[in-house]
């Protein structure tokens, strides 16, 4: 009787102890029912977000989200298109206008059209199709020192016009618009700006100005950029970035050490959008992702994560940006249509000219 007792006792236990495995199990795939737990996303090599927002989606949806950065948004993209018919992740993040038609023509994405799209000026939105959806913004433009130019007692230039007079030779870095997003919005400025073969024209002037040409945003602006401690006053970031320096500031500054240049057709609106992967084996999720990336939640979390600016409509911005933010009412246009004919042309000519 005792040995009886003892062998229904074990098994009591064990049986408790299955059930609560299986209870944990299933707390691990809370809303997912029996999807995967892991979501990757892949990225461009600035994606950002605040470590408290993001534990809060994966507690809610019971994932763990991975994110895949893969360089600049030209690299990521590129990698995408290689690795469609075996994809690295389930959502991609950082496809901009300047390279969205490249995307789209090799057909990565699945379509989805959120929600939250009713939230988000229909300016925003390229794709009719909903394979991509805006997630952010952001204005490159020409940003200049300002301590620069009051040291040394220089005009500050007003226009791209001005970069050419040889006053201000040697003092500009750009980025190379073969590796870097910004690079490719800048030079997408000038062609709005002086049309095609224009550009070319004005290029040259930059080239007799000895202008400094790196192959990305870090390297222009954290090291050949004046306020870096880099030789070059001028440099192709965006209208945000002076009020990105008040905000980093070590000391409380009540001016930003920056300004840009936002004249007419002196800038170019680049957007960025995400879009859910062909192959995904986490559709569901991957669409819970996208709504929590348009939600104001997220957008509002946007700008001191990743220095771009929010599509939804709904979301509040910090008031620093309303004191210091210059936003150009009339950037440089070049047609979606436009950027997708002739964008590599665009480039192999820039590339001669300029690098040659």
């Amino acid at each position: 009787m005792k040995i009886t007792s003892s062998i229904q006792l074990i098994v009591i236990v064990l049986s408790a102890l299955t059930l609560s495995a299986c209870e944990s199990e299933s707390n691990i795939y809370t809303n997912q029912g029996d999807e995967a737990r892991t979501l990757t996303v892949m990225t461009h090599d600035s994606f950002s977000i605040s470590e408290q927002l993001l534990e809060k989606f994966q507690t809610d949806h019971g994932v763990e989200v991975r994110f895949l950065k893969s360089g600049d948004a030209g690299t990521t993209i590129n990698k995408a298109i290689l690795t469609k018919d075996n994809p690295l992740a389930d959502v991609l993040y950082g496809v901009d206008n300047t390279f969205l038609s490249r995307a789209l023509q090799k057909d990565i994405f699945e379509s989805y059209p959120s929600p939250w799209l009713s939230a988000i000026d229909d300016n925003f939105e390229l794709d009719s199709k909903y394979r991509v959806l805006p997630v952010d913004y952001g204005d490159v433009c020409i940003n200049y020192d300002r301590g620069y130019f009051q040291k040394h007692t220089l005009p500050v230039p007003q226009s791209l016009d001005d970069l050419l007079d040889p006053g201000f030779s040697d003092m500009l870095v750009v980025e190379n618009p073969a590796t870097s997003s910004p690079g490719l919005a800048f030079l997408l400025t000038t062609i709005g700006r002086y049309g095609d073969p224009g550009y070319l024209n004005y290029w040259q002037g930059l080239v007799n100005n000895h202008v400094l040409v790196v192959n990305d945003w870090e390297v222009a602006y954290n090291q050949e950029f004046s306020i870096s401690g880099g030789q070059r006053p001028l440099a192709v970031s965006y209208s945000s970035s002076p009020a990105f320096e008040v905000i980093y500031s070590a000391t409380p500054d009540s001016e930003p050490p920056t300004a840009a240049i936002v004249g007419d057709g002196d800038c170019f609106r680049q957007i960025e959008f995400v879009g859910i992967l062909k192959g995904t084996q986490n559709r569901a999720l991957a669409e819970q992702w996208i709504d929590f990336m348009l939600s104001p939640e997220f957008q509002e979390d946007i700008p001191l994560q990743m220095f771009v600016f929010p599509v939804n409509e709904q979301a509040v911005l910090d008031q620093v940006f309303t004191e210091h933010l210059a936003i150009p009412e009339h950037p440089a246009i070049v047609s979606s249509e436009d950027i997708a004919e002739f964008r590599e042309e665009w480039i192999n000519q820039w590339t001669q000219l300029v690098l040659r």
